[in-house]
């Protein structure tokens, strides 16, 4: 992070914490769901001059901290920007995830929702589109774009994006919990196999969630061993700039920037490494963010 004086520090706190953009909720219909959205536009700006598209992590939303602290940013930057809450199964979901609420979600629901997004901001006249995600967000934007080539998407912008290793996954999953993860795998998969997915396996440990009940084809979907999990591994696919932002301090996806630096060639990949940013790149943190958003969209025109 760049030095700034306290009484810098004192004043941008201030407007982060009281100075919040005034933001426009946005419904839709998506298959028998109702999505939500909160749309922040930049004074005087309209859809037509670009706008980011921004994904939450794992069972969060979009109105959560980092992603409301960098829409006032992006406001102050001039930046118009869409932060959508992944239905995660459920209609007008808001809010955090209940862990005691039925997990019938899965990890690659995100890349449909996403293009369904895109495709309302592009309904709204945007045909300059940032994507960012954060997170598992960031692996699902990265999963959405390479996939799927759209004229309007314009940069992808990755902020602390999940890896995968399935060896660190069966070693977490027994350090969190106690319990091994390949057998309860095993069982669900058996079930997805005869067409009997939507089976609840109740008393279940599920992502971030102790003791809960998730569907077997849930449980699948987000610990299946798939290598698009793997968001260094889907870099080289993604046919537009791609910005990813590492944290010094990120204890949650750990090696990132180990991971990317081979593949950073400062054009179509470009690594930023923010000194002192923990996974959540709190307060002042959201500025340098900002700024190589800026300096990213800037570089297109």
């Amino acid at each position: 992070m760049r030095l700034r004086d306290i009484f810098t520090l004192l004043l941008i706190t201030m407007a982060l914490g009281s100075g919040a953009a005034q933001a426009k909720q946005v419904q839709t219909d998506y298959e028998d769901l109702k999505l939500n959205a909160e749309l922040v536009q930049a004074d005087g700006s309209s859809l037509e001059e670009g706008v980011v598209l921004m994904v939450h992590g794992t069972l969060a939303h979009g109105q959560m901290e980092i992603m409301k602290g960098l829409q006032n940013v992006f406001k102050e930057y001039g930046i118009n920007s869409l932060a959508i809450n992944l239905s995660l199964g459920q209609s007008d979901r808001e809010g955090m995830y209940d862990c005691d609420d039925t997990h019938r979600h899965k990890h690659t629901d995100a890349v449909d929702e996403v293009a369904h997004w895109l495709n309302w901001l592009k309904e709204q006249g945007a045909d300059n589109i940032t994507l960012l995600g954060h997170s598992r967000g960031g692996n699902q934007a990265a999963w959405f774009a390479a996939e799927q080539n759209d004229p309007a998407l314009k940069e992808v912008v990755l902020i602390a994006p999940q890896m995968w290793d399935m060896k660190y996954e069966r070693k977490n999953y027994k350090e969190r919990y106690d319990t091994a993860l390949q057998p309860i795998f095993n069982k669900a998969k058996k079930l997805v196999k005869k067409g009997k997915g939507d089976t609840l396996l109740k008393n279940t440990d599920f992502i971030y969630c102790e003791d809960t009940t998730v569907s077997a084809e849930s449980f699948v979907n987000y610990y299946k061993d798939d290598e698009r999990k793997d968001t260094p591994g889907l870099l080289k696919q993604i046919d537009k700039p791609v910005l990813v932002i590492a944290g010094t301090e990120d204890n949650v996806v750990k090696g990132l920037e180990k991971r990317v630096e081979p593949l950073a060639d400062g054009e179509k990949v470009k690594l930023e490494v923010i000194d002192g940013a923990n996974h959540m790149f709190r307060d002042l943190y959201l500025y340098d963010i900002a700024d190589q958003v800026q300096a990213l969209i800037d570089a297109r025109s």
